[in-house]
């Protein structure tokens, strides 16, 4: 009763002071799914868009004054949209869409707007979310990344010194709160307009990525108002980057000129790609929620080093740098490397993938590069996954560029343990001091051991095929006789 007494009064031409009160009291009753039954109706929902001037197309919005009223209307649509399913239905009725899309467009090069303009973006990114209709509608009728991109760069405030690159200006302050929680719910609503963007068919689409990754590179170069707002934004920004198709990711890079005092390497400027690294880590160092946290970065990371040759060679020399001290294990210590290859056993079978694949494509997709790197009960998960246990190196084709060995590591290399991956002092052999019968006796009694724990299925003996897949042991086996067989002379 409450919540259509409200609806009455703002139907009717009441004045401002009375209408944003109403509108405040209805968003917060509109959190509790109960009382949303009245407010979910084609009038009530046509009221609330008409106090956040979504019906009128040629308006402009010019009376500062109504400015909390569109506000208040628009926070209230939000929290009515993501509590109901009706009006998520009622909403594409409505063409709810569109008309937020032409409300961005009028708050264009207007002032005091960015509280409009935050919820605007905020509401598209719940209707992209929820309805995969509205999402297509956007993508396809409504040019929806158009009209986001051009948003989240005016959140930025974007200059342009060449057509994919963007004026970098070191003295400039920090985003405001409202600027940064703008760019945010742009970043977000992209990212679900673009899902499903890696085929890009026109150059048209090129283009359009190329520019949004340029302005993306721009984001992870800029620092928010405080330490968690600026990692949120970098967070959404790399979530975005894993949408735009890989080979529109060169942007990310640019010749660096000589007044610029960025990170440099063969020429190029490597900013971003540094932002990226200290993210990864940052996140590894969290200790927590690696899947939603981790991943992503993880995997943008290792698809830039795929295709492109400066970034790999960057990224490597920062992550895995030429071995010089072997005396520790991989996983021992506190660098990158070991952080990740730490990683590599990790409970979660998603985290542990990326990581041994993003190390993995570091090393070329070379399996005795890896290893050295990692060591051999490290990255066996990975070499099983991959059928690589019997070595050689991965489907991709990479440039062939130095991979030098330091001097100690040449020099302790015959005495490394190859499953853990670093140097060991020998061991005395306890067989040494055995007799012949004694030596034998033990050999059966382990024999012996595992034929039980075989026999009660405790485990399952494995051999690798010669393809260097695993298989059951005696298969492994038969596959080597008849190898052997089909390979030897015959008279």
């Amino acid at each position: 009763k409450l919540c259509e007494g409200i609806l009455n009064i703002l139907e009717k031409d009441t004045k401002t002071s009375c209408k944003v009160a109403c509108l405040e009291a209805l968003r917060i009753l509109s959190r509790d799914k109960k009382v949303l039954v009245p407010v979910t109706t084609k009038r009530n929902m046509q009221i609330l868009m008409r106090l956040a001037k979504l019906d009128t197309v040629e308006d402009p919005l010019e009376r500062v004054s109504e400015f909390p009223v569109i506000v208040e209307a628009l926070k209230c649509l939000c929290n009515i949209i993501f509590n109901s399913a009706i009006a998520q239905k009622l909403s594409l009725e409505l063409n709810l869409a569109a008309m937020l899309c032409n409300l961005l467009e009028k708050c264009k090069d207007q002032q005091f707007v960015d509280d409009i303009k935050c919820f605007d973006l905020r509401l598209l990114f719940l209707l992209s979310l929820l309805h995969t209709d509205i999402r297509s509608q956007l993508r396809q009728e409504l040019q929806g990344v158009q009209v986001l991109t051009q948003a989240l760069e005016s959140s930025l405030s974007v200059r342009w010194t060449e057509e994919y690159k963007a004026a970098e200006d070191r003295d400039r302050p920090p985003l405001s709160l409202q600027e940064t929680d703008c760019a945010i719910e742009a970043l977000k609503a992209l990212f679900n307009v673009t899902l499903d963007s890696w085929n890009v068919h026109s150059e048209n689409e090129s283009h359009q990525f190329r520019y949004m990754a340029a302005i993306l590179r721009h984001c992870l170069l800029t620092a928010g108002p405080t330490e968690d707002k600026t990692e949120e934004l970098h967070s959404n920004a790399i979530n975005l980057l894993s949408n735009v198709p890989v080979s529109c990711l060169d942007v990310l890079i640019s010749p660096s000129s000589q007044e610029e005092s960025d990170i440099k390497y063969n020429g190029m400027n490597m900013g971003a790609i540094q932002i990226l690294l200290d993210f990864m880590e940052k996140r590894i160092d969290k200790g927590s929620s690696y899947r939603e946290g981790l991943t992503p970065v993880l995997s943008l990371l290792t698809e830039c080093c795929r295709t492109h040759r400066n970034i790999r060679k960057f990224i490597k020399a920062q992550v895995l740098p030429p071995l010089r001290d072997v005396s520790n294990r991989p996983e021992v210590g506190t660098t990158v490397r070991n952080k990740l290859v730490r990683l590599m056993t990790h409970v979660d079978l998603g985290v542990k993938q990326i990581a041994a694949e993003f190390l993995f494509v570091l090393c070329k997709e070379r399996v005795d590069s890896l290893l050295k790197y990692t060591g051999y009960g490290n990255a066996a998960g990975l070499l099983a996954a991959r059928g690589l246990l019997a070595g050689g190196r991965g489907d991709h084709w990479y440039s062939d560029d130095e991979d030098t060995d330091t001097e100690e590591y040449k020099s302790a290399k015959p005495n490394i343990n190859l499953i853990t991956g670093h140097l060991e002092e020998p061991m005395p052999n306890p067989m040494d001091e055995m007799t012949e019968e004694q030596k034998e006796y033990e050999a059966m009694k382990l024999v012996n051991m595992f034929d039980k724990l075989s026999r009660d299925e405790l485990i399952k003996p494995m051999g690798v095929r010669p393809d260097g897949t695993m298989a059951p042991l005696e298969e492994a086996v038969s596959q080597y006789h008849t190898n052997k067989q089909d390979s030897s002379d015959s008279d």
